[in-house]
């Protein structure tokens, strides 16, 4: 099951987005010669579940199957190909998708096997071969087999986002089909050896015969039904613009597999579509869904005081997220010439007032990202240790970073008074404009070589527009010409994608065990051919980092080579960190329950909650929903 359906979370998927050797009869985890037969696999450490495991730890087994749960989603969608390079995709679009391996959400570096049974590998990782479980179907019914795999993987080499082909062609050398059920992935002898089996097994398996018949393409909008997949649940019906329901497929090939005990336990899934946060809000009060994850800190402390939620139909609760911080930030398009200047980054970076907005604005439930692996020991603090310093040492040698690197603590947002304009942070501000060249005119803005200093910050939620205009307002208080421009979901979407805006919000979701994937995020080569790299970053020290990320042979060293790469990425001051919430927000009506405690990197409630018929039962009783 694809990691983005389970755990919210952005799946790899994104960078789209001689039979066995004798060996399948070995047990899992055995080796012979110098391959080895395993059912997971961990580059760093050890596998958390061994074989035979009976279920998931953060499961209930014994969960009853049933009922409906029913979200929402914002905006619209036009179709269901989330692989498509125009238009808005469904929500949830992925839901039929699963990879050959997955990751659980108490062991988020390992991979464990999920549409094969084993995989075999040897020592030099020059190759994996996957020994696919027989009784894997599509949807209909239809016998996944090797050769599935074997199209896909040739479908997004063809149709895929140049960024993923870019990846994938440097790492896949080719795709052996050995049988059926066994398929064989040999990869560049140059490829970094520790995502080699991981990005193999994110590729899952397309029916051929699906896009033949409909004389479909994979970068092509798919209008009436997503592409035929594996996994629990299928689309049931849709209303563009208002509805998606989604029904538990009662023959699912993988309802006996341990894996999977405890877990989709919802036989419909209702996607209901509003325009934005509010409005939502107002019809979950009215039961027209029934769960609500909460987003917005306003709402959060001034709404919930409804009638549902005073006689206890709606449960309002705050429930721990363990995940690694996403540093969500406004962004810089650094493509744009005005911001190449770091002194006109840190300007702006001066005059965003976190401490006024949380105090004002949040009710102070947020705190401020530092780091783009808050929470985790990837995070650099304070100075550089040894093992840092040895790292960037060279590309102080080589005049790729300023020396100051060495010494200096670790670069943190700007600190403000309780007053919305900060006047000593607006002093700042203006020196460092005025130093760039961008002095004010008579008319009182900020122009150099006679063009205007402008600033405009591309949104497409309301909920945004009371934390933006007052950010707007102080700008324009030293002479920057600053707006808001809010557009719907399919014009910013549209916008992104063509790197066309000033400024916008991004959040930064870099794995614990990050590698090559750095490089759809931060790569120079690559900035203008992925939908990660909204900011245009490109430099040479980071390349070069991201590099020493990758090619980490050990855990220590992955983690010191990270934490040289946060310290260089705050440096460059390209975002403006925003705001973190270290809880989940949830509203729902009380015919759910979960299991507790809640595993630490996922809330779950599409994957491992479940229906309460009796609560359900109740709450129809007493007249609160149909």
């Amino acid at each position: 099951m694809s990691q983005e359906f389970l755990f919210g979370r952005a799946s790899l998927r994104i960078l789209t987005t001689a039979a066995g050797f004798g060996l399948a009869t070995l047990a899992p985890g055995a080796a012979w010669a110098d391959v080895t037969v395993s059912h997971g696999y961990n580059f760093f450490g050890t596998l958390a579940y061994d074989a035979d495991f009976d279920h998931l730890n953060y499961v209930n087994p014994d969960a009853p199957k049933g009922g409906e749960i029913s979200i929402w989603a914002q905006g619209t969608f036009d179709g269901f190909n989330r692989y498509a390079l125009t238009g808005n995709s469904a929500a949830l679009a992925n839901i039929g998708d699963e990879d050959m391996l997955t990751t659980f959400a108490d062991d988020p570096t390992a991979s464990y096997c999920y549409l094969c049974s084993t995989m075999e590998y040897p020592d030099d990782l020059s190759y994996v071969i996957f020994n696919l479980r027989p009784e894997v179907t599509f949807a209909d019914g239809t016998p996944v087999v090797a050769a599935d795999f074997k199209y896909a993987f040739e479908t997004f080499m063809e149709k895929g986002i140049p960024s993923f082909r870019n990846a994938f062609g440097s790492f896949i050398d080719s795709v052996d089909v050995l049988g059926d059920h066994q398929i064989r992935y040999n990869f560049s002898a140059d490829s970094p050896a520790r995502d080699r089996i991981g990005l193999a097994g994110i590729i899952g398996p397309m029916n051929a015969k699906w896009f033949e018949d409909n004389e479909l393409a994979l970068d092509q909008a798919w209008t009436k039904e997503p592409m035929p997949g594996t996994g629990p649940y299928v689309l049931e019906s849709y209303d563009y613009g208002r509805q998606i329901v989604y029904s538990r497929n009662p023959d699912y090939w993988g309802n006996d597999l341990n894996i999977n005990q405890g877990r989709f336990n919802f036989d419909r899934i209702r996607i209901e579509y509003f325009a934005d946060s509010t409005a939502a809000l107002e019809a979950f009060k009215a039961g027209v869904y029934t769960f609500r994850t909460e987003n917005t800190s306003r709402l959060w402390a001034t709404a919930y005081d409804f009638p549902a939620l005073d006689n206890g139909w709606v449960k309002k609760e705050e429930l721990d997220d363990g995940s690694l911080g996403r540093n969500q930030s406004f962004i810089f398009n650094l493509r744009r010439e005005k911001f190449q200047d770091i002194r006109v980054r840190e300007a702006i970076r001066l005059m965003f007032n976190f401490n006024w907005s949380n105090k004002q604005l949040f009710f102070g439930l947020y705190e401020r990202p530092n780091s783009f692996w808050e929470f985790s020991e990837n995070a650099a603090t304070g100075v550089p240790t040894d093992a840092e310093v040895a790292i960037l040492q060279p590309l102080v040698d080589e005049g790729l970073l300023d020396a100051s690197i060495l010494t200096d603590e670790a670069i943190i947002p700007p600190t403000s008074g309780e007053n919305r304009f900060d006047r000593r942070n607006a002093r700042r501000a203006s020196a460092l404009l005025d130093e760039a060249g961008w002095v004010v005119n008579a008319d009182g803005v900020r122009e150099k070589d006679g063009q205007v200093l402008t600033v405009e910050f591309l949104e497409s939620s309301p909920a945004f527009d009371r934390i933006i205009n007052p950010y707007v307002e102080s700008l324009q208080q030293i002479g920057i010409d600053a707006k808001l421009n809010r557009v719907d979901p399919s014009q910013e979407q549209e916008r992104l994608r063509s790197f066309d805006f000033d400024m916008s919000t991004q959040g930064f979701s870099l794995g614990y065990e990050p590698s090559t994937g750095l490089k759809q995020w931060f790569n120079s080569e690559l900035r203008d051919d992925t939908s990660r790299n909204l900011s245009g970053v490109a430099d040479p020290a980071v390349d070069r980092l991201v590099d020493r990320v990758v090619a980490a042979e050990t855990k220590e060293d992955m983690i010191d080579a990270v934490r040289a790469l946060d310290r260089v990425l705050r440096a460059l001051k390209f975002n403006v960190p925003q705001w973190q919430n270290s809880k989940h927000w949830v509203a729902y009506w009380d015919q759910y329950d979960y299991p507790d405690p809640l595993p630490p990197l996922a809330l779950g409630q599409l994957d491992f909650w479940w229906y309460n018929a009796e609560g359900a039962d109740r709450l129809k009783a007493e007249g609160a929903l149909r």
